[in-house]
């Protein structure tokens, strides 16, 4: 009854009124608005007066309404027939492990059919599993929430998830997939989940399913009797879990132990009313009980956020009826229990029953490492003691050296000036630096003149000591001191250490201007710029609600024919990364977890990805163990409408050596919340895509690309160190890090799309073709009086270009997406993959195959080029046709062509341009049986122009 909203209002009938003056007196006389959270269960309902709200502050409204609302559950009855006496006890759901999904290769997949079949409720009562009977909960107003009816199930609107767990039993809905032998690849839109909330609140968690949970927090306990490491056992009807056993220190007492472990055990359906929770003590050693404590589950209290939490309370331990030592049992315990939901704070660092208590398995919020552009200039070097034993006419070639942590880069060779003898470099050399600033920046000047380099000086600068800079500013050059010493400690023979050597000019800087780039730019998720006083306000949230997976295939084998999924879902945004906790041998897990991002530009793209727990098995220092990649999925922010719910099912598809593979389905729910549309939402379209930097000084694509690598190492490094870490598989595979290597597949995947970019354009020369050969006579007339309506009206040329774009755009509304698309198999050209390249994409640098067949793949990699190189030359030598017209290679061929454009120009001088366009026109579109089947008379003479391809060699 929460999202129910209820509003009354109170009006004056003019028509009964007692005399004459009625009528003009006001017609409306208040209103009230009440919320579904007001409104109480049938027995515990009141009288509540509710003083009447005005329309406006000038409208003269007073007085009070008194109402008695309550609210009951009514039993839906089919055919009239009478309600069951005893309605069945609600069932366990039962999980069975798939059997591995194989993949149908056909060449052809055509989109998935989905019939949808839904039966009305069921007789008897059902309560969800996240909520219990209602008899549990009599003293509670939070337990008033009513199962939907059958005109709100069915709203064909998606705005706020019912409470009701997808797949329960009693549940009234069937869903039936018919799937085609090719599989079903594309996203589908999860029904039957959502119902119908014009409410204007905005409620927490209201994109997942609620999961209730009861929450044990064991603080400390006193006056215990005589043990060595106790331990707390907290039982329920389904469930027993242990704490972790308190060891004590030498001279230490030993019966006030400390645990603060908090624990979350999973409440959906309590097997009857009677349940209790039982919290005992016992002793690791001797297995001794110590006391323990009874709890009736239907008067434990409900917490829901944003209560401050429950405070914990002192109870006195109490020995069990077989109890062998009655007078062993002594002291209290401090704990607290509530019954909550996932939305709980105590949730995130909670011990749960669906995993392992295990650091590996919580659910936890990431933060990337704020990322600077480190730029030096390297300008000039002074005073070097350079050999001067050089063979004459030889200069020689000094380089210097930048390095930072894994990063290194070197000038050129550096040119020097006889007059001073310094040497001149002038080169920008950038790294990627993340803070905190700890790393030194080391310059080495080293001669390379000979074949091994020698070091003739450096010098270590603390990154935390370079100026910052936000804009374009002149930053100061400075002149460093060069030392003797080794960048490995060792001194050069014949000079002291740390001894003048010459010194450096340099200019250094730490940008914050730009945009450190960590993934791949067609599927970047912020473009803000490093220093936070650039940035610009917010336009909006995004909410993702992740739902949970169906179908994952077995990536672990669990004993003889068995296998298991521990699977958990990994998201990014922006700086912000966030994963979810993992359900253990679990082939459909239910993760439920919600989360917000801050959005500052919507022409961005989130990215989830699911991947299979195998870090818990293993040791912390192993690094050699990897989490396996299930799949993932791409979202951009730009395609959601502005404050709508999506919730679909997307296919998790992953490419591999054998080929690509569904790993199963996710399920999403998002929304893009964006209060002001108009004024800043639509203004961000015409601003710049990145920082200014990025236009003032702008960075190569090769420059670009290799800080974007260094940038992906440092931001996989900074999360590795995080409890639970991120391995730097899951961040690189989130960050796209290996888009640019080469790959046959995604050639071939980017020449299909400029095919389908330009099929507009040969569809429109179609088009032409037939009116110019008349295969439609009516409709080539019809082109012939709107060609003269545009020659004789030339103002009516760009309104009605502009006018069929427009009209275009409102036949296509008709075909816009309904749902956010995921990863295409066509697109990707991943349906007919050869084996053969697969196999090539997935191969290291360098290649690791046999000598044999990388020379085939070498010879095909030719064959490929040399189609390019054909398809290049004939473009360069149109180009250079046309620059032949006038540039006398061809001195016939120049001067007819003068002579034409002087006879054009003429022609054009004379006869009115209407009558020009007119007969060309009509020239165009003649009859074909006053054309000539040969070429036209100009293609053949531009096809005669002499090109530059006989010069090549």
């Amino acid at each position: 009854m929460d999202s129910e909203e209820l509003e009354i209002e109170v009006f004056n009938d003019k028509r009964y009124g007692a005399n004459s003056g009625s009528g003009r007196k006001n017609h409306f006389l208040g209103r009230v608005k009440l919320y579904g959270s007001q409104f109480a269960k049938r027995g515990e309902e009141g009288l509540l007066y509710v003083p009447l709200e005005k329309k406006s502050v000038f409208s003269w409204i007073r007085g009070e309404i008194g109402l008695r609302i309550y609210y009951f559950d009514q039993q839906v009855v089919e055919g009239g027939g009478p309600p069951p006496q005893n309605p069945p006890p609600p069932e366990e759901p039962t999980q069975e492990a798939p059997a591995p999904m194989e993949n149908v290769h056909d060449g052809c997949h055509s989109p998935p059919v989905v019939v949808i079949e839904e039966s009305r409720p069921q007789h008897h009562h059902h309560y969800p599993q996240h909520h219990p009977p209602p008899q549990q909960h009599h003293e509670d107003s939070h337990s008033h929430h009513r199962p939907p009816t059958p005109e709100e199930q069915f709203l064909p609107t998606i705005s706020k998830m019912q409470m009701g767990r997808v797949g329960s039993s009693g549940s009234g809905e069937r869903v039936r997939v018919l799937r085609r032998p090719n599989g079903d690849y594309s996203p589908k839109v999860i029904s039957g989940k959502f119902g119908a909330d014009q409410s204007e609140r905005v409620h927490p968690y209201d994109l997942v399913e609620p999961m209730q949970y009861l929450f044990v927090r064991i603080l400390k306990a006193r006056g215990l009797a005589h043990n060595e490491s106790p331990y707390v056992k907290i039982r329920t009807t389904s469930h027993c879990v242990k704490s972790k056993p308190t060891s004590h220190r030498p001279g230490e007492p030993t019966d006030s132990p400390d645990w603060h472990q908090v624990f979350a055990i999973a409440h959906n359906r309590p097997d009857s009313p009677s349940s209790t929770l039982e919290i005992s003590i016992w002793d690791l050693h001797s297995d001794r009980f110590l006391g323990g404590v009874c709890f009736d589950l239907s008067d434990v209290p409900v917490r829901d956020p944003p209560d401050s939490p429950l405070a914990p309370q002192w109870y006195r331990l109490e020995g069990g009826a077989a109890d062998q030592h009655p007078g062993g049992v002594s002291g209290d315990i401090q704990l607290a229990v509530w019954i909550g939901t996932q939305a709980d704070d105590a949730f995130p660092e909670a011990w749960h029953s669906d995993a392992p208590y295990l650091a590996h398995t919580r659910s936890k919020v990431y933060q990337s490492p704020k990322l600077w552009y480190l730029r030096v200039t390297v300008i000039e070097a002074q005073d070097l003691h350079i050999a001067s034993n050089l063979p004459p006419l030889t200069a020689p070639e000094i380089r210097i050296k930048a390095q930072i942590g894994f990063q290194s880069f070197k000038t050129r060779r550096g040119s020097m000036n006889n007059h001073s003898g310094s040497l001149h470099f002038n080169e920008d050399l950038l790294f990627v630096a993340g803070e905190p600033l700890e790393d030194s920046l080391i310059i080495l000047v080293e001669d390379r003149t000979n074949k091994d380099p020698q070091l003739l000086g450096h010098i270590m600068i603390p990154v935390s000591a370079i100026e910052q800079r936000l804009d374009e500013r002149h930053v100061p050059s400075k002149w460093f001191p060069l030392e003797c010493r080794g960048a490995d400690g060792c001194v050069p023979p014949g000079r002291g250490g740390g001894s003048y050597c010459g010194r450096i000019h340099l200019r250094l800087c730490l940008e914050g201007g730009y945009h450190v780039l960590d993934e791949a730019a067609h599927v970047c998720s912020d473009f803000r710029p490093t220093a936070k006083q650039l940035w610009k306000p917010a336009i909006g949230i995004l909410e993702l609600g992740i739902l949970g997976a169906r179908g994952l295939l077995p990536m672990k084998a669990k004993g003889p024919g068995k296998g298991s999924t521990d699977a958990y879902c990994v998201a990014k945004y922006g700086k912000k990364w966030v994963r979810t906790r993992t359900i253990t041998d679990c082939f459909d897990p239910r993760w439920n977890e919600q989360y917000t991002w801050q959005v500052y530009d919507p022409c961005t793209v989130l990215t989830i990805g699911v991947f299979d727990n195998w870090r818990m098995f293993a040791d912390v220092s192993d690094e050699k163990t990897t989490d396996s990649r299930i799949g993932k999925v791409r979202i951009r922010v730009s395609t959601l409408e502005s404050n709508k719910v999506y919730t679909n099912s997307y296919p998790l598809l992953v490419l591999m050596r054998t080929g690509f593979k569904k790993m199963g389905e996710i399920e999403l729910a998002v929304r893009f919340a964006c209060p002001s549309l108009l004024p800043d939402t639509c203004a961000v379209y015409g601003q710049p895509l990145l920082p200014r930097m990025h236009y003032l000084r702008p960075l190569g694509v090769s420059q670009q690309e290799a800080l974007r690598g260094a940038a992906t190492k440092m931001v996989a490094a900074w999360l590795a160190r995080s409890e639970p870490p991120l391995g730097h598989e899951v961040v690189r595979y989130m960050l796209d890090a290996d888009s640019h290597t080469w790959s046959m597949r995604k050639s071939k995947a980017n020449w299909f799309r400029i095919v389908a970019v330009l099929a507009w354009a040969v569809g429109l020369a179609k088009w032409l073709d037939d009116i110019r050969r008349w295969r439609n006579p009516v409709t080539t007339v019809l082109v012939h009086v709107l060609y003269l309506v545009l020659v004789w009206f030339p103002d009516l040329i760009v309104p009605t270009g502009f006018l069929y774009v427009f009209l275009i755009g409102v036949w296509y509304y008709r075909f816009k997406p309904k749902i956010p698309a995921g990863m295409d198999i066509r697109l990707s050209h991943a349906d007919a993959v050869d084996p053969d390249e697969l196999d090539e994409e997935f191969d290291t640098i360098p290649s690791s195959k046999p000598p044999d067949l990388v020379r085939a793949r070498y010879d095909r990699l030719r064959m490929l080029a040399a189609r390019v190189q054909t398809v290049l030359g004939d473009f360069a030598t149109q180009g250079e046709r046309v620059q032949a017209l006038v540039s006398w290679r061809d001195p016939r061929a120049t001067k007819l062509f003068i002579f034409v454009c002087l006879l054009i120009t003429v022609v054009l001088y004379v006869v009115p341009p209407k009558m020009v366009a007119v007969a060309l026109g009509f020239y165009y579109l003649r009859h074909p049986m006053f054309r000539d089947p040969m070429p036209p008379s100009s293609l053949n003479f531009f096809r005669r122009l002499p090109s530059l391809s006989d010069r090549l060699m």
